[in-house]
């Protein structure tokens, strides 16, 4: 997001597991989505009253931040995608913002309007969220998601 923002080496907590693998069984939990744009407000509003929380903002496909944000930079990053999300999302609902827990959030995914596919419901592989807000520091998601099973069943072919 910002050129201050460094990219993340890879990091491995104290106990030997893995922060990679914390982020990411964090990233496959449980959401549930802002549906309404109330909804976000009130999500928002919790966000901006936690700005110096920690949060990691992550544009998914760029380098992953190594530091968190501060709370000048969350408090505009949330009004920046706010804006975004209203102007290019031109629905009566919104329901492309995910949080771990609306009232206490950790984790938050943020979809990007014009790469939408299939968010909500079951998708055997959907898209990746635009934009992760987190406590926890993220790792590189297009490079851990595993390719899809017709894809390895080509690439075995072709190379197997």
């Amino acid at each position: 997001m910002s050129p201050t923002l460094k990219p993340a080496a890879p990091a491995v907590e104290a106990t030997g597991a893995s922060a990679a693998d914390d982020f990411l069984h964090a990233f496959r939990g449980s959401f549930t989505s802002a549906l309404r744009w109330h909804h976000l407000d009130a999500l928002w509003e919790v966000l901006r009253a936690d700005a110096n929380g920690g949060w990691y903002l992550y544009a998914v496909g760029e380098p992953p931040p190594a530091e968190p944000a501060s709370g000048e930079q969350v408090e505009r990053f949330i009004e920046e995608i706010d804006a975004l999300l209203r102007r290019e999302h031109d629905e009566d609902y919104c329901g492309i913002v995910y949080a771990d827990d609306r009232a206490a959030p950790g984790f938050v995914k943020i979809y990007d309007p014009n790469n939408l596919g299939v968010v909500c419901g079951f998708s055997d592989s959907p898209p990746l969220p635009g934009w992760i807000m987190s406590k926890l520091r993220p790792v590189d998601l297009p490079a851990a998601q595993p390719a899809p099973k017709g894809r390895r069943r080509w690439w075995r072919r072709l190379f197997g």
